[in-house]
């Protein structure tokens, strides 16, 4: 149904523009997403990047704004023909939204660590999660606008590897005897990796789930409990 309802708006001024603008939400969310990552681990801690971060953080909330007005006016006109397309943009720019928010929230761990993560510290714990989700990101914006459900299926798995390996360091954590900052600084960072991962899960999954799973396709299936 996704495929045929993308296939059948494509090249039209409506689509193009909306996936045009969601495109550029996912952009954006991933930039803030590299540049974050790089000084969590200390690869540049020169460059002042929080004006950059807030910029692009309310550049994603104006888009997911003028989006869902556009789908709204446009649903108006064609309620009945075009009601499946504007259920799931609705609810793919509300993940791409909060990929931004979290980025953000990455930013702000930035603020809080005392110094950058160790190198060997950040490759045991985070096992290349930043590279991992750096992938899913690029992984996630190809599989949506070609409508690939092999491409988002594949996504939704590596996915649930990335969850699991969050949840297992935040409890590692728990068991640690870490200094304060550097505990607690881990554990949002795999929090905020977690709900990042998840969004993108959510985004991907969408070219496949039923209309009435969009946003449920939660905890049950990344505990590897697909009905």
């Amino acid at each position: 149904m996704f495929k045929s309802i993308i296939n059948f708006w494509k090249g039209k001024d409506f689509m193009s523009k909306v996936l045009g603008d969601f495109e550029t939400m996912l952009n954006d969310s991933e930039t803030m997403f590299v540049l974050v990552n790089k000084r969590l681990t200390g690869e540049d801690t020169e460059t002042d990047i929080k004006d950059t971060i807030y910029k692009m953080d309310r550049t994603i909330n104006k888009l997911q704004r003028d989006i869902r007005k556009r789908v709204i006016e446009h649903f108006a006109l064609q309620p009945t023909v075009d009601m499946p397309t504007s259920l799931i943009l609705m609810s793919v720019v509300k993940d791409a939204e909060r990929l931004g928010d979290y980025a953000k929230n990455l930013y702000e761990v930035t603020e809080l660590l005392q110094r950058p993560y160790d190198k060997g510290y950040y490759e045991d714990l985070f096992d290349s999660m930043d590279k991992k989700l750096l992938d899913i990101f690029q992984k996630t914006k190809k599989c949506f606008i070609d409508s690939d459900e092999k491409l988002a299926q594949e996504i939704v798995d590596i996915e649930r590897g990335i969850v699991k390996a969050c949840d297992t360091g935040i409890e590692k954590l728990a068991k640690s005897k870490l200094e304060t900052n550097q505990a607690v600084c881990s554990t949002l960072t795999l929090r905020y990796y977690k709900r990042i991962c998840a969004h993108l899960g959510n985004i991907a999954s969408s070219v496949y789930m039923p209309l009435t799973d969009l946003d449920h396709f939660d905890e049950k299936t990344r505990q590897g409990e697909v009905q």
